[in-house]
C-alpha cells in the first residue's frame, strides 16, 4: 500500500471507529509526519459520534495502544477504542456466579 506521493510528504492512513451497530471508517491522506491526534481530527468523527466517545488515551494502532502524539507511518489504521462497559474481571465474576 504505497500511496505516498514521490517525493514522501504524504502518507496515506485509516481513522475508524466502531460501536455495537456500526463501524466508520474514513481514508485520510496527510502529510508525512501527522500524529495520531491529528489524523483523528482530520477524520472529523467528532460530528458522527456521541461527544466524549473520542479520548486521546484510548486510540490505537493495528491493535496497539497509543499515544496521541505518536507520528504516523504510511498505511497505518488509527483505532478509536470505547470504554468498556463492564469491567472483564466483574464480567468473570458474574459468570462464575450463575453457574
Amino acid at each position: 500500500m504505497d500511496d505516498a506521493t514521490p517525493d514522501g510528504s504524504a502518507i496515506t492512513v485509516e481513522v475508524v471507529y466502531a460501536d455495537a451497530t456500526r463501524q466508520i471508517v474514513r481514508r485520510l491522506e496527510l502529510p508525512a509526519g501527522s500524529t495520531v491526534m491529528e489524523a483523528v481530527t482530520a477524520s472529523e468523527l467528532e460530528r458522527d459520534v456521541r461527544v466524549g466517545t473520542i479520548d486521546p488515551t484510548r486510540l490505537g494502532i493495528f491493535s496497539r495502544r497509543v499515544s496521541p502524539d505518536q507520528v504516523l507511518g504510511q498505511g497505518d489504521r488509527v483505532e478509536i477504542y470505547r470504554p468498556l462497559v463492564l469491567d472483564p474481571m466483574e464480567a468473570r465474576r458474574r459468570r462464575a456466579r450463575r453457574r
